[in-house]
């Protein structure tokens, strides 16, 4: 599986921005792979390898920060990925746009950061959504924390209060697909 260079430099740039004193510690532990792609200047619109790219670098992030917590890793740097994606003329734009609306592009967009993938929305609630990835050939806790993450943050971008985002259903855990539960007040 592949993903964009445009959520590899998230990655790069949370652990730049939220450890700048370790950041070389952190490329220096990369497994070779990663570090060639993390040293060699990563562009937004080149497609790389899922696991170099974003899983292993991001269980580095949680060995040498989180306690070892890949979860936790991957969902704030989820968060990350939302607040500096989303921000300028889309910032403008999440803030008026409304929360269902924002979940709906975000299924769509997932397809253009993972290759090849697919999500779509299933359920529509007042004050939730329920999403699930149903083709993602390499499953990851990594990925899908990360993508939780990132729902969040979206999600509080557009001023929703006290989201809860969870994973019922797991393809990491052996799932036929992953279910991600939103609910926001």
């Amino acid at each position: 599986m592949e993903i964009k260079g445009t959520a590899v430099k998230s990655i790069q740039e949370f652990v730049k921005n939220n450890f700048t004193d370790d950041y070389k510690k952190w490329l220096d532990t990369l497994p070779e792979n990663s570090n060639k792609i993390m040293m060699g200047g990563v562009f937004a619109n080149n497609w790389y390898s899922m696991k170099d790219a974003a899983i292993e670098p991001t269980k580095n992030i949680a060995k040498l920060f989180y306690s070892n917590d890949i979860k936790k890793a991957a969902h704030i740097s989820g968060r990350y990925s939302a607040e500096v994606g989303l921000k300028g003329v889309y910032k403008i734009f999440v803030r008026i746009a409304k929360p269902h609306y924002i979940i709906q592009r975000a299924g769509r967009i997932f397809t253009s950061y993972y290759s090849p993938s697919e999500m779509e929305v299933v359920d529509i609630r007042d004050k939730g959504v329920t999403l699930h990835i149903t083709k993602f050939p390499e499953p990851d806790v990594v990925i899908e924390n990360r993508i939780a993450g990132w729902m969040e943050q979206a999600l509080e971008l557009t001023s929703c209060k006290n989201v809860k985002v969870r994973i019922t259903k797991s393809m990491t855990n052996g799932d036929a697909i992953t279910e991600i539960d939103i609910n926001w007040v």
